[in-house]
């Protein structure tokens, strides 16, 4: 009996895990899964429209509980065969490491907002803030998807660029608005009462955005301005040139491998302990 539950944990485990060639059950239930990810990101959108969430409401309703049977199964069987994925000294054990992983942790908010109403009181529009964590449904595509798969592992592999960039930009603007304050708060207390404030400028800018709402009007401000706006156009294209130089670098490795290339670009993690080489 044992090794029959094991057996059917086993193949429970393979087609609820991103399908593999040939295993048509677990292709299908992929498919099946992001057509419903898909159609409930629809909902959300549709139910926003008021005239069409009053004719469609006992669908919508309907069409959401069933979503979260569904959602609630899967998360259910995926902590039940958690021991096959994050193996660990008990069953307790793997459950709990997979269960603080981050898919784990969408797939629990997916689902939550649904039952808190029924095990606690809560404030309609707290609620409502609630509801809008069904839109982390979509986040669970990922696990069916290889470009968002390809997507995370570049990011992984660029993070202290990207990080080193991220903490630059942020030096920066606390610098222009920490300036911007002292050259417009005398002109312009209302749109430059303190720094905090200033940052929203500093962003805007830096972005190259430019909203207009707020600007400087002194000399030395739009010179200030200016400086940052340019300088804000090579920071923006930081960011883009170190994923774009991932994914060139990530494809090109999936080409090698696809031929059996043995000359493929050597790994930069440990494929064991995830180490930068």
């Amino acid at each position: 009996m044992t090794a029959r539950r094991e057996a059917i944990k086993k193949r429970i485990f393979e087609i609820i895990e991103k399908g593999r060639p040939g295993d048509r059950a677990s292709r299908l239930f992929d498919l099946f899964l992001v057509i419903l990810i898909v159609l409930n990101v629809a909902a959300i959108v549709l139910a926003s429209v008021h005239s069409i969430d009053q004719a469609l409401h006992h669908l919508f309703r309907a069409f959401e509980v069933f979503s979260v049977v569904v959602f609630s199964i899967e998360y259910g069987l995926r902590v039940w065969t958690a021991s096959l994925k994050v193996p660990a000294r008990s069953r307790a054990g793997s459950m709990l490491r997979y269960v603080i992983t981050p898919m784990a942790i969408v797939d629990l908010l997916a689902v939550l907002p649904f039952y808190v109403p029924f095990l606690l009181p809560v404030d309609l529009r707290f609620l409502r803030i609630l509801r809008l964590t069904r839109l982390l449904r979509l986040l669970k595509i990922q696990r069916y998807s290889e470009s968002l798969q390809l997507i995370g592992k570049v990011l992984k592999e660029k993070k202290e660029e990207l990080v080193v960039t991220i903490f630059v930009t942020f030096i920066l603007i606390v610098f222009a608005s920490t300036l911007m304050y002292y050259l417009e708060s005398d002109v312009q207390p209302d749109e430059f009462p303190n720094i905090i404030t200033a940052f929203w400028w500093a962003i805007a800018t830096l972005t190259t955005i430019g909203y207009g709402d707020v600007y400087p009007v002194t000399g030395w401000g739009r010179l200030l301005s200016g400086i940052i706006a340019v300088l804000g156009i090579g920071l923006v294209a930081l960011p883009t040139g170190i994923l774009s130089s991932g994914f060139v670098e990530e494809l090109s490795n999936r080409k090698k491998e696809a031929r059996g290339d043995e000359k493929r670009d050597p790994p930069k993690y440990c494929p064991h302990c995830g180490k930068k080489l």
